[in-house]
């Protein structure tokens, strides 16, 4: 868990940070301030997708998007070889605990560990992921 205070050199940002971001919510305009790149794992952009699917704007939330997409400062993070692996590791320590979280969540914290980035949330399942770097703020702040 994160101070509070701490520069990020890569910000990972879950579904829900996205969407709150869009919201102004001030904790997590805060990070993004603070952070040297955005990282945006591309099963987050797939439960972006499909949200925008479902909704009354679909345009405009899919040009919002690519604008922030196309930002200097934000990444987006494919699945690779090497997520698989830690994928792999976090679903069967998740699964051994007894505590298991959705399945695109494993992806996104795979894809956090595997570039060694700090993952921002408001999901507070993946305070089960051992040895994840992440902050989960809280909806309302």
């Amino acid at each position: 868990m994160s101070s509070g205070a701490e520069v990020f050199g890569r910000l990972v940002l879950d579904t829900s940070a996205y969407s709150h971001l869009r919201r102004g919510h001030e904790g997590v305009l805060d990070h993004l301030a603070r952070a040297e790149l955005i990282v945006v794992p591309v099963i987050v952009l797939g439960e972006l997708e499909a949200g925008f699917e479902l909704g009354e704007r679909s345009r405009e939330n899919s040009f919002l998007l690519s604008q922030f997409l196309a930002e200097p400062f934000v990444t987006v993070r494919d699945l690779t070889p090497s997520v698989s692996r830690h994928y792999a590791r976090v679903f069967g320590q998740l699964r051994r605990k007894g505590r298991p979280i959705p399945i695109n969540d494993v992806w996104i914290a795979a894809a956090t560990l595997d570039c060694g980035g700090h993952l921002l949330t408001l999901d507070e399942d993946f305070a089960l992921v051992e040895g994840l770097d992440c902050t989960i703020l809280s909806p309302v702040e």
